[in-house]
């Protein structure tokens, strides 16, 4: 055996090869901290950390050979591995292809194996090895929901990425009742129950990743459709800057949250990030000499120091019921995950009035109009007037792809347009930032919600206070290039 041990002069072969990272188990080479880069014709190249096992590094020397050691940082070396794996793990189309060439379906409906990481099923029943297949590449591409359509002809499958779906293979018609029911036995929802809609979830990992996944199952002419929601438990990356928050909208939002009472609502249609930015107001908040507290469906994140209660509908457990319990556990702050009916605003209303911050989400189009939206619930304006501190819209919107963005100039102004390649998956975007619309209820608009006034009096006193709307905001996205002139105007609905 040769073995080259000068690590740390020693340069590595560019990205390591998925091929060669496939030569030992990704379960070994995750616990034991090792990656087999490179296979060379007469050694392989093995990156190692200071966390890599003696123990894992000696069983791939006496399975392999001649070595050559490169030393990387543990958190490269760990990103790397998830990496090599994940790209070699299989596209969902070319497991499709492979489950189509099986001959025995009755295969597909084997048990479930005991794995701790998707990564780790490779050689698991077909079915198996396709769902894992179609969860690992959406989480690699950050989709938010999985689709799985039937049709009458075949079976359809779309990621919605930056909120927009888009086609990723289409299985044939026969395996799709295979899919759902393995979906299903996966959620612990009842397989045999094919007339009525059912809701469950799935709690996994991917790539060392946990992510929790909604699942919604409803009957169709056609066959049963289920559509998955992927929750990234990632609480790191909550944060309002990296979110895209002005820094003007930032310092004033900061001072709402840090009020003792009243309350504090984010509005916006589905999608819109309303729920993220309540956890990224949340973890900028002292949680060791105050007592947050939430009620949520789902809880998307878990916050250390933070009280999480979840909605269950199914045994009576309602934002309200949630709600009156919650105000005897002696809280500091509450976040409630959506205003949803006048039974759950007023308690929000008499919990700010008696000394409790509440932060919440509500359905509307822009901040003027979330006034309204409770005094039509049945709120008291005068109440309403007396507890609202300030509303925050917002919206997100495409990000230009880095690597193929063009620019273009139109009338002395250069406006940047997206074009498409492989890495954005030729949309021309990837990832999304915050567009936002703070309303703060001052002196001169409070008079204005007492008397019930109309959203466009509202709006007025808002922009004569200095409040940018949607659409004026998404312009330093433009000016700097970060998003397109239409992808604004799609997403704000401007002129």
């Amino acid at each position: 055996m040769s073995t080259t041990l000068n690590g740390a002069t020693v340069t590595g072969s560019g990205v390591p090869s998925p091929l060669a990272a496939r030569l030992v188990p990704y379960g070994f080479a995750r616990t034991g901290q090792i990656l087999v880069a490179h296979q060379h014709a007469d050694s392989i190249e093995v990156w190692i950390s200071d966390k890599t096992s003696d123990a894992a590094l000696a069983e791939v020397a006496r399975n392999f050979g001649a070595l050559t050691i490169v030393r990387v940082k543990s958190d490269e070396l760990a990103a790397a591995i998830n990496s090599a794996y994940a790209r070699n793990d299989g596209s969902a189309a070319q497991v499709v292809g492979e489950v189509e060439g099986e001959v025995d379906l009755s295969r597909l409906m084997q048990d479930i194996p005991e794995v701790e990481d998707l990564l780790e099923s490779e050689d698991d029943a077909p079915i198996i090895r396709m769902i894992n297949a179609l969860l690992t590449q959406a989480a690699r591409e950050q989709a938010s929901d999985i689709h799985i359509e039937p049709f009458e002809n075949a079976s359809v499958v779309r990621f919605r990425v930056d909120g927009t779906l888009r086609d990723v293979v289409r299985p044939k018609k026969a395996l799709h009742g295979a899919l759902i029911s393995r979906i299903k036995i996966m959620a612990q929802l009842d397989i045999a129950e094919k007339r009525l809609p059912q809701d469950g979830r799935i709690t996994l990992r991917v790539g060392g990743r946990p992510v929790d996944v909604r699942v919604s199952t409803l009957p169709t002419g056609h066959g049963e459709r289920a559509v998955l929601r992927l929750l990234e438990k990632d609480a790191q990356r909550l944060n309002l800057e990296t979110l895209g928050m002005a820094r003007d909208t930032l310092v004033h939002f900061d001072k709402l949250i840090g009020r003792p009472h009243g309350i504090v609502l984010v509005t916006g249609p589905t999608g819109s990030g309303k729920t993220t930015t309540l956890y990224a107001a949340m973890s900028r908040l002292e949680t060791t000499t105050t007592n947050i507290m939430t009620v949520e469906d789902p809880i998307e994140y878990d916050l250390s120091g933070i009280g999480q209660t979840q909605v269950n509908e199914r045994i009576g457990m309602t934002f309200a019921r949630a709600l009156r319990s919650i105000l005897r556990q002696d809280p500091d702050i509450i976040m409630i995950g959506e205003i949803r009916d006048l039974e759950t605003a007023q308690i929000a209303v008499q919990a700010s009035l008696t000394g409790h911050l509440v932060l919440a989400t509500l359905h509307t189009n822009d901040a003027a109009s979330a006034v309204t939206r409770l005094t039509d619930m049945g709120v008291e304006p005068y109440l309403l007037a007396s507890s609202l501190l300030g509303v925050l819209a917002q919206r997100l919107v495409r990000q230009l792809c880095p690597v193929c963005k063009e620019a273009r100039v139109e009338n002395g102004v250069t406006h940047w347009h997206p074009v498409g390649c492989d890495r954005c998956g030729q949309s021309g975007y990837s990832g999304r930032r915050g567009v936002y619309e703070l309303l703060l209820i001052d002196d001169v608009i409070r008079p204005l919600i007492h008397r019930n006034a109309a959203d466009a009096d509202i709006l007025a006193a808002g922009r004569a206070q200095g409040m940018r709307t949607l659409r004026e905001d998404g312009d330093r996205w433009i000016e700097s290039g970060v998003s397109s002139l239409e992808e604004v105007l799609r997403v704000t609905g401007g002129d």
